[in-house]
């Protein structure tokens, strides 16, 4: 059977431009695309709606910068919690439903941040926020993978990553308005009660949205359900600790940027609101081409070398962007396309690679609990720079972004390359 469930496409259709991944989709496939790819762009747009925000809730709770990380850490660190629940929920209920529950989730608890009264309440909205935030990529891009032929894997699902960088950047537009137009004691506020769009997005999946042909059945044949724990134990265990060291390594990097690079342009590089705004949508649009470029790479490199590639690139370009003098803002300009590309791009094969690495009846749990782990053990990296910024300033604290990217090229020694596999 081919991970679609379905008869493969001619093969000159599947050869037929571009984007002959997606006329291989079935038209369930398609919604499930459309679905999932909704989903994580609405996940990123609630993530991001904080580190836009920071500036103005620092100033109006009186937030030091480890305060302001610990809001980024908190969520993380039970995005962990979220995606551990959600994968076991995968590998119990669906795809699909699980994905309406984690969609639901973030949208409730990031509308509820704009209601807090003070920082303990805002501070436990927001992990609660992360319990939603954590599932959802798992369940969306399982759900996708399954639908997807071998021979696309790694760009359909990558497609589904790049929606990361469309929330964002919608992020970015909203939130250039919101904080150019309303004062700053409203407009951190008023952010976040635009979470709740991914309400619209729920009436979609719930209406149109089912799970890959064959996975309903094997969902309702209980003995065939394998214990959870197995991918803690024999051969899956060590794939499950270097999954979770490479997601460590490339989130911990990729989180110290996406947290401290709006105030670090603000406070250390004294850039305006809208000319922040600028800057992060030249790092925006690299991230986007960086997702969909990477698909390719992916499926033509193989797993483990685009990983090392970006990982590499990754490093270096943040090493050589916070060393740029001041006063040479144009090359920051310049320097913050490569920089979103190659940050971006190394999480181009997340999807596929874990979904490769796991059988069916646990790839829920395994997909989830690597990525989500790593998540949460690479948000403490932003935390270290917040404490670290009150005496070095935000610039140099940034280095532990590059510690994290060496952490990924370590993990790479001890996972296989699974380029080319049919899932089951």
């Amino acid at each position: 059977m081919t991970s679609s469930g379905n008869s493969p496409p001619p093969v000159e259709k599947t050869r037929a431009g571009a984007f002959g991944w997606y006329r291989s989709f079935s038209q369930q496939g398609r919604r499930a695309f459309k679905g999932a790819f909704g989903g994580y762009a609405l996940d990123s747009y609630d993530f991001q709606v904080l580190p836009l925000s920071m500036v103005a809730l620092a100033a109006y709770f009186g937030l030091s910068h480890a305060e302001t990380g610990l809001l980024t850490t908190v969520t993380l660190v039970m995005s962990a919690v979220g995606g551990i629940l959600a994968g076991a929920l995968i590998d119990r209920i669906g795809r699909v439903r699980t994905l309406i529950i984690t969609v639901s989730t973030y949208a409730l608890f990031t509308t509820l941040c704009g209601f807090a009264a003070n920082y303990p309440m805002l501070l436990t909205f927001r992990a609660l926020q992360g319990l939603g935030f954590g599932g959802e990529w798992a369940a969306g891009a399982i759900l996708v993978a399954e639908y997807a032929q071998a021979r696309y894997r790694g760009r359909v699902v990558a497609f589904i990553q790049s929606s990361w960088a469309v929330g964002w950047g919608l992020a970015v537009i909203v939130a250039t308005v919101v904080m150019g137009g309303l004062s700053p004691s409203i407009s951190w506020r008023v952010m976040f009660w635009t979470g709740a769009l991914p309400a619209l997005l729920l009436v979609y999946i719930r209406r149109h949205v089912q799970d890959a042909p064959g996975v309903s059945e094997r969902l309702a044949r209980k003995e065939d359900r394998v214990p959870l724990s197995s991918v803690f134990r024999g051969s899956l265990a060590r794939k499950t600790l270097f999954a979770t060291l490479l997601a460590t390594g490339a989130q911990g990097g990729y989180y110290t940027i996406a947290t401290w690079l709006p105030t670090y342009l603000k406070a250390e590089r004294g850039l305006t609101v809208v000319g922040t705004g600028g800057y992060l949508f030249t790092l925006i649009t690299g991230a986007f081409l960086g997702y969909l470029t990477a698909g390719h790479v992916t499926d033509r490199l193989g797993r483990k070398k685009t990983f090392a590639l970006f990982a590499l690139l990754s490093a270096c370009l943040l090493l050589t962007y916070i060393n740029i003098p001041h006063g040479a803002n144009t090359l920051l300009l310049l320097l913050g396309f490569p920089l979103g590309f190659c940050a971006s791009a190394i999480f181009a094969g997340f999807g596929a690679f874990l979904a490769e690495l796991y059988p069916a009846a646990v790839r829920g749990t395994g997909q989830s609990f690597s990525y989500n782990v790593g998540r949460a053990v690479g948000a403490f990296f932003p935390t270290a720079v917040g404490f670290t910024a009150g005496r070095s300033g935000v610039g140099e604290a940034l280095i532990y972004g590059v510690i994290a990217y060496a952490i990924a090229l370590v993990a790479l020694l001890g996972l296989p390359e699974t380029r080319g596999m049919e899932l089951s």
